[in-house]
């Protein structure tokens, strides 16, 4: 299944009884997605909550680690997620967040899932309706395992650093470590490389052409022949990047503590600049 639908498709799926559509709209610096998706959603979407549905405890994991496999499962049941759903998630434009809830649902072995391209944006720009009323969806079947996508800890990610190509999918300013505005310390992960997530959609909020993002991609080194690893703050944009480098036809593991975690390690070396 392609990882990504149009709004087009999407609003002629909207009769199909395996649908199962998620607001996961999230700010790292709020307001809270919840009163974005009470503004106006899309038709019959369901909100989740990027930092208590899609992420376990913030701590030294991390400020995103992983939840539960219990938690998740839950979680997408709640949402009405069944074992066979076809899910679409979406997010306000660049799949930000969505990216994660992608992530997350193939990682626990849910392979229909796909991105709405352009997210609620291109919606609205479609003429496409929204509503303000929450649905009531009938709890779901779905089980979470593990496993379905590749992970990296902190020794995995310095490892891919020096064998492989780690990508860094923060801010410049953030990789070269001139500002931190999140996390204790600022800096890079030794040998990675940086490749900012802004650099995987358009103006639109759409992601650019597969062929396009394996060019920028292979010009850092990440190709199907290198071992891949990606890593943000906390594990969202990076997971936008991973799906980013599905879509170009390179595999790729998350470090899903990131940043967070790699600095929770006063032991973990930390470079600066280029």
């Amino acid at each position: 299944m392609h990882p990504l639908i149009d709004a087009r498709t999407l609003a002629r799926a909207r009769g199909n009884d395996d649908l199962v559509i998620l607001d996961v709209r999230w700010r790292l610096t709020g307001p809270p997605g919840i009163e974005s998706y009470r503004a106006g959603h899309l038709p019959g979407a369901v909100f989740v909550d990027l930092d208590r549905e899609l992420a376990g405890e913030p701590g030294p994991p991390g400020r995103h680690p992983l939840p539960s496999p219990e938690a998740f499962q839950a979680a997408m049941r709640r949402a009405g997620v069944n074992s066979g759903s076809q899910v679409v998630v979406y997010d306000d434009a660049d799949a930000t967040a969505a990216g994660r809830a992608w992530w997350c649902l193939r990682y626990f072995h849910h392979e229909r899932v796909r991105v709405l391209d352009g997210g609620l944006r291109a919606w609205t720009e479609a003429g496409l309706p929204l509503e303000t009323e929450a649905p009531s969806p009938v709890p779901g079947d779905f089980e979470a395992r593990p496993g379905g996508l590749p992970v990296l800890d902190a020794e995995g990610a310095a490892a891919v650093a020096k064998s492989g190509i780690l990508l860094d999918a923060r801010a410049a300013e953030r990789y070269r470590g001139e500002i931190e505005p999140v996390d204790p310390v600022a800096g890079h992960i030794p040998g990675a490389v940086n490749a900012p997530t802004w650099g995987n959609v358009g103006v639109d909020g759409r992601f650019l052409p597969g062929r396009v993002l394996r060019e920028r991609f292979a010009v850092l080194g990440a190709t199907d022949a290198a071992e891949v690893g990606v890593y943000c703050g906390s594990g969202v944009t990076a997971a936008h990047e991973v799906l980013a480098l599905a879509l170009a036809g390179v595999p790729a593991a998350l470090y899903v503590g990131s940043w967070s975690n790699w600095v929770a390690d006063a032991m973990n070396p930390v470079a600066t600049g280029f």
